[in-house]
């Protein structure tokens, strides 16, 4: 295909995909849409699903020819990427998630600036969109300082280099020399790789231009075991790689530390106070968690100021369960293997 008067490169759109019956379709049906004029492929990596997921890809893959369906038996998330990867053929590989929608000017814009930049990996802005008051709390939180912590690929920023990217665009042969996704690591792969890219001479490069609809966790159970998960890996590649991580890592545990030492306190100081002991100046202890539901209800508030009131009302849900969930976890991969939590699936 002629750009131009040059080549466009080919490219590789890879997905790990499990239980994702609800979303496959359109982000598959995203892909198809892009309006690059460059030849593509579509690589869905199949994990173990129950939910009809392979079933419905079977349908797809047999529709059209350009989507490809490759097993991946682990099911974990970089695994799955790795087989998809492998199975690719173009010099480009776009990574994609199960629960994103991509613009139709995504890959477009995404290889005009990998040439451009020559970059190793391009992303931009994961955008939450809900459809259930739920679900629009979620992404309030996400697209929110008060929720996510304000990173650039959650609330936009400058374009230049980073220090990783949501999803990703790479050029295909710098994955393989530095040795792909790391599959004993099943949260937050994506920031060690494009530490391993930055590491070798690579840039990493964030673009605003770039637009990914992300659809939030539909429960609060998925939301929690969601985010202590991530805390989880997070906090076992802040022990791996302690010079890498920036402080807002920290702050959910340290807030997490303070809460329930606040509450310890407390609790200590009122049994001092009913038993007439000096030890109820404890009672103090209560203002740590009393000004962490302050700036809840504050930032919740000012966050939420044109949403409908179920959704500002699960917005004081949604937060604390964002910032304890992922601050016990953090604090748990920190001081523990996480690989070895063998009940832990990593999706």
């Amino acid at each position: 295909m002629q750009h131009d008067g040059q080549a466009l490169p080919g490219v590789s759109y890879v997905m790990p995909v499990l239980n994702e019956v609800t979303e496959v379709r359109a982000a598959v049906g995203s892909l198809l849409e892009q309006d690059y004029p460059g030849p593509f492929e579509v690589i869905l990596a199949l994990g173990p699903s129950i939910d009809g997921t392979n079933e419905l890809v079977a349908e797809m893959s047999a529709a059209d020819p350009r989507i490809r369906a490759v097993d991946n038996p682990v099911g974990s998330t970089p695994a799955g990427l790795n087989v998809a990867i492998r199975a690719s053929e173009h010099p480009i590989v776009v990574r994609v998630d199960a629960h994103s929608v991509l613009p139709p000017e995504y890959t477009r814009i995404a290889v005009r600036t990998l040439q451009e930049s020559g970059a190793d990996n391009v992303g931009g802005i994961m955008r939450a969109e809900g459809r259930t008051p739920f679900e629009q709390a979620v992404a309030l939180a996400y697209g929110s300082r008060v929720g996510l912590g304000g990173t650039p690929h959650h609330v936009g920023g400058q374009a230049g280099p980073a220090e990783t990217a949501y999803l990703g665009v790479f050029r295909r042969e710098r994955l393989f020399a530095v040795g792909l996704f790391d599959e004993g690591i099943k949260r937050g792969q994506d920031w060690e790789l494009n530490r391993r890219l930055r590491t070798t001479g690579g840039t990493v490069w964030f673009t605003p231009e770039l637009v990914v609809t992300y659809r939030p966790r539909p429960s609060l159970k998925r939301l929690v075991r969601q985010f202590v998960a991530t805390g989880l890996w997070r906090g076992e590649l802040a022990r791996r790689f302690p010079a890498g991580n920036g402080v807002r890592y920290f702050v959910p545990p340290l807030m997490v530390v303070a809460v329930a030492l606040g509450l310890v306190a407390g609790l200590v100081g009122v049994v001092g106070a009913l038993l007439g002991s000096p030890l109820a100046w404890a009672m103090t202890g209560f203002a740590i968690p009393a000004v962490y539901l302050l700036f809840v209800v504050v930032g919740a508030l000012a966050v939420s100021r044109r949403s409908v009131p179920a959704t500002r009302a699960w917005l004081l849900v949604v937060l604390p369960c964002i910032h304890v969930g992922w601050g016990v976890g953090f604090i748990i991969g920190f001081l523990t293997r996480t690989s070895d939590l063998t009940t832990h699936t990593g999706r």
